[in-house]
């Protein structure tokens, strides 16, 4: 990081931005749906997820996608140690394996 650029920790994010994530689209065969909740988990801090889950749903876009394998995000999500928050706000939005 450049010396005269600050590390921004704990910035606030407006829905706008949040739900700029909507927007994204893979260059693969990934289905659109999982891709943008595999990039707002990789971008967003915990409570972000969680609010950006419900705008997610709003758009229309199914909570429980599956990726070309056939799995869902939910699963990916089980597999990693720290994603216990994540997984939490999927499941109350419906979200299963």
């Amino acid at each position: 990081m450049k010396k005269d650029k600050q590390k921004v920790i704990g910035e606030t994010l407006s829905d706008d931005r949040i739900k700029s994530l909507l927007e994204v689209h893979p260059a693969d065969d990934t289905p659109v749906g999982y891709y943008i909740l595999q990039r707002a988990y990789q971008s967003l801090r915990e409570d972000d997820f969680a609010h950006f889950l419900s705008f997610y749903v709003e758009a229309g876009f199914d909570i429980n996608v599956t990726n070309p394998s056939g799995k869902t995000f939910l699963t990916l999500l089980y597999q990693h140690a720290e994603a216990s928050p994540y997984v939490t706000a999927m499941e109350k939005l419906g979200a299963s394996q």
